[in-house]
């Protein structure tokens, strides 16, 4: 069974504050292209503009680092095909993790039942996020990738102290954020996917994310 875990983007979506919205266009419409090929074929060639931190998306470390790895150069097996474990917020706001728990070398994902919230005003207002001290313990266990389904893994406080991400992207730790449907998994024994486009110069793009459950 295959579970999405991704938010569907569609014009004009918020996703963050002060994110410009996508924008959908035409570079060769279906009427344009019957004079490009034989009779009876027709296609559809469309243009997006849109930010790189629009729906679910996946920051590699470049998105902090100048000189971290970018969309190109972290590997798939970072991204994809990872055994997945997910640990249950239990309605925490400033989340804390149980230091007993195995994550070497999973995608660690943080279900706060946050997205419930998306495309509305509340979801950017006292949102779940990470609190430092276990993402530093995170770092130090080595995850493949770290995930929640909320507007960031970081309070958003006016001064703009992103402590998680700057210890998670600093350890080479991939952060996908905005995540929706963990209320599907189970807490373990599945795959999960979130592999971007291989886009060097960025650090951050939107992943069709979903689990494998056997």
């Amino acid at each position: 069974m295959i579970i999405e875990l991704s938010h569907r983007i569609v014009e004009g979506m918020t996703t963050c504050p002060g994110v410009p919205a996508p924008e959908l266009g035409v570079h060769l419409s279906r009427e344009d292209s019957r004079s490009v090929y034989a009779p009876g074929t027709e296609f559809h060639i469309g243009v997006i503009t849109l930010a790189a931190n629009t729906g679910t998306y996946v920051d590699t470390p470049h998105h902090r680092y100048a000189g971290g790895d970018d969309l190109s150069q972290v590997p798939l097996t970072k991204l994809a095909d990872l055994p997945g474990l997910v640990i249950r917020a239990g309605g925490q706001r400033a989340v804390t993790l149980d230091r007993a728990l195995d994550v070497r070398g999973r995608a660690v994902l943080i279900h706060t039942g946050w997205d419930r919230h998306f495309g509305t005003d509340a979801y950017v207002h006292g949102h779940p996020h990470l609190v430092p001290e276990s993402a530093a313990w995170l770092a130090g266990q080595g995850p493949a990738l770290v995930g929640i389904d909320s507007l960031n893994i970081d309070d958003t406080p006016p001064h703009g102290e992103r402590p998680a991400h700057s210890i998670l992207l600093r350890a080479g730790i991939p952060i996908v954020e905005h995540l929706t449907g963990l209320d599907e998994l189970p807490d373990e024994g599945f795959r999960f996917h979130a592999a971007p486009p291989m886009i060097a110069g960025l650090g951050t793009f939107p992943v069709r994310a979903y689990a494998v459950v056997p």
